[in-house]
């Protein structure tokens, strides 16, 4: 047998009687161990296809990729807190309040976390999609996630910054 087809057997087995979040944190595990990266818990193959490059960069905290992305609007901001919470620390989707608490901490707040995310939204194409609202008040929690493209729109900010820049 395939040496290849033997180990994703062997990995299928291993994973089928886990809860789902048991096998996200196991397969997080095994992608930062193997140093592989993936986009939104889909796998390399599909977010390759036409995309820029994926980041071979592994980031420990939010400060880190917030340096390496090197966001200059404040809607870019957004888009890389928003890839922390997705992509980095693999969450289906998440809140205004979290994102904007975590920019607050680096000293780059939205003024308005809401109209920033609702003008991602209405960009074409969609770079953050609203996934629901918990609560029936004007001022309910809504959670988020980031499309494809507003994915694509950090890794090419991460790529652009990933080559040193020239010595002068």
């Amino acid at each position: 047998m395939d040496p290849e087809i033997q180990a994703m057997g062997d990995i299928a087995r291993a994973l089928e009687t886990l809860d789902q979040d048991a096998t996200r944190r196991v397969l997080k595990w095994a992608l930062e161990r193997f140093q592989l990266r993936t986009v939104s818990g889909s796998s390399v193959a599909a977010g390759s296809a036409g995309s820029a490059p994926l980041p071979t960069r592994s980031f420990t905290d939010f400060p880190e990729i917030f340096d390496a992305a090197n966001p200059q609007t404040g809607l870019d901001k957004v888009l890389v807190g928003g890839y922390w919470f997705q992509v980095v620390q693999g969450q289906e989707d998440w809140d205004s309040q979290s994102l904007n608490t975590s920019l607050k901490q680096m000293g780059h707040p939205s003024s308005n976390i809401t109209r920033d995310l609702d003008a991602l939204i209405k960009r074409t194409p969609r770079l953050v999609l609203q996934v629901r609202k918990e609560g029936t008040s004007r001022q309910a929690r809504k959670r988020y996630k980031l499309t494809r493209e507003g994915i694509r729109a950090v890794e090419a900010m991460l790529n652009a910054t990933a080559a040193p820049p020239p010595l002068a």
